[in-house]
């Protein structure tokens, strides 16, 4: 499945790749350096997600699982 990763604003795309969960392409955005400055994140399920050095300032994490995450 194709997940995007979109600014909570514009709606443009931060990052985007066919992968099984929204988790793993967060993971992978964040391993491959993208920017996910005001990202939409809005309820997403990051549980145990390893977010080391993500920018994620102004992101919407409104609602996310983060347990776990680092």
């Amino acid at each position: 499945m194709l997940f995007k990763i979109k600014h909570r604003f514009s709606g443009s795309v931060l990052f985007s790749l066919e992968t099984a969960s929204l988790k793993l392409c967060v993971e992978a955005a964040v391993k491959d350096g993208a920017n996910l400055y005001g990202a939409d994140l809005y309820g997403a399920n990051l549980y145990g997600a390893d977010l080391r050095g993500a920018n994620l300032y102004g992101a919407d994490l409104d609602g996310a699982n983060l347990r776990g995450a680092g």
